[in-house]
């Protein structure tokens, strides 16, 4: 499970041969929720309403980044980095 960004106590990563909809996991203090891609929305877990806010934020600053590394992700292939939330 690829880390793919790291910003403000938030880890980002994608898991190899995920189920759709494509989608990142989210760990923050202890506490895993999983966010769709797309939309941004909050699909499972739970985050605090901050930590919330910043990912969806920066899910819509990188979503075509995003969109490319599930897609390598899915086929099994390395991931890259995506620049955190500054």
């Amino acid at each position: 499970m690829p880390e793919i960004s790291r910003f403000y106590g938030i880890i980002i990563y994608l898991n190899f041969g995920d189920h759709n909809p494509p989608h990142i996991h989210v760990d923050y203090s202890g506490d895993e929720a999983v966010f769709e891609i797309s939309s941004g929305k909050l699909l499972e877990g739970k985050v605090p309403a901050r930590a919330k806010k910043l990912v969806s934020e920066w899910i819509s600053l990188h979503r075509d980044e995003l969109l490319a590394n599930w897609k390598f992700a899915s086929e099994f292939k390395p991931t890259f980095k995506i620049t955190p939330l500054p």
